[in-house]
């Protein structure tokens, strides 16, 4: 199929805000908290959204699109499948990126730092927070591994969703959970006119964090 548009030439003039060193907090976590606040507040689609990327063993990247669910002093929290791609991925290789696009305001956030597991009893609080459906489908699926259809997990979900039929409260399964990303380097994008974006980086040196402005 041939495109019947020239993507070379489609672009965006940003001109929406504008983003200065005085204007943000002195902790990247609070600026986070600002921007993600405006982003629920102006509608953004899928505003928690964010592309967390992994590399494994070789050096070899992958990236995917989850969800962030949690944001606090210690970093930034999202639930998987620990057998998964990026589950084995953050095991032997503990570091990871992650992204945020929030188009609606002409801007992006970039997180890097050392993942770890959170604790076992966030994993549970969080499991029992979602729907019933949702605890049984982590129980369903062998996450990143090859399967011959999808009538398998529709079969598996049948056969789980009646054994949890009566379980007021599904078990979490052990191979699932959250991870927490702790920054050490978090930057703040914010599209202008020209392409003279404005990049405000912050990264923690000796305990500290250092608020520096990137060329675009």
């Amino acid at each position: 199929m041939a495109l019947t548009h020239n993507i070379a030439a489609i672009r965006v003039n940003y001109r929406k805000h504008a983003l200065t060193e005085d204007s943000v907090a002195g902790h990247p976590i609070e600026q986070f908290k600002v921007w993600l606040q405006e982003a629920i507040e102006a509608q953004a689609e899928e505003p928690t959204a964010l592309v967390l990327s992994t590399v494994n063993a070789a050096g070899r990247p992958s990236a995917r699109v989850v969800l962030l669910k949690g944001v606090d002093a210690q970093g930034f929290s999202f639930y998987t499948n620990y057998n998964s791609r990026k589950g084995q991925e953050l095991e032997q290789r503990p570091y990871a990126s992650l992204t945020f696009f929030w188009p609606a305001l002409e801007r992006q956030v970039r997180v890097e730092g050392k993942v770890g597991k959170v604790s076992p009893q966030e994993s549970d609080a969080y499991f029992h927070s979602r729907p019933k459906g949702s605890q049984i489908g982590a129980w369903v699926s062998p996450q990143s591994q090859v399967i011959p259809s999808r009538q398998v997990l529709e079969q598996r979900e049948k056969e789980l969703a009646e054994k949890f039929a009566g379980t007021e409260l599904v078990p979490r399964p052990e191979h699932w959970g959250g991870f927490r990303l702790e920054p050490d380097y978090v930057e703040f994008w914010q599209g202008r006119p020209s392409r003279l974006h404005d990049r405000i980086a912050y990264e923690l040196e000796n305990g500290l964090w250092q608020v520096k402005r990137l060329a675009p």
